[in-house]
């Protein structure tokens, strides 16, 4: 059985930096993506940013030159580096691991943007 484990989320002025880090437990087969999801109270679930096994990462525009992620696909673990937050940013934070078969979601973390 495979679970992702998200870790550093928290409260941070803005202008500030946080640094988002899953790792997944389990054995993974045919890893394809991994990326970062997040959900603000009253809005939809939104991309963030995600790394293809082929082609170029993707980020959402409103991140762009602020967020960046890395991933490992031999240990399974993805990280999101986010500078200069906004309070825009505020949200929960997801990992997201997709393999050919499957997709696997992490618990969450809160993000806090003051202002």
């Amino acid at each position: 059985q495979v679970q992702l484990v998200e870790s550093g989320g928290g409260l941070v002025q803005a202008g500030g930096s946080l640094r988002l880090s899953c790792a997944a437990s389990g054995r993974l087969l045919g890893l394809n993506v991994m990326g970062w999801y997040r959900q603000a109270p009253g809005k939809q679930r939104e991309l963030v940013a995600a790394i293809p096994r082929r082609g170029t990462i993707n980020y959402a525009d409103n991140v762009k030159g602020r967020f960046t992620i890395s991933g490992d696909s031999a240990k399974n673990t993805v990280s999101l580096q986010m500078n200069s937050l906004k309070p825009e940013d505020t949200a929960v934070y997801y990992c997201m691991l997709q393999t050919y078969a499957n997709v696997y979601w992490g618990q969450g973390t809160q993000v806090t943007v003051s202002s």
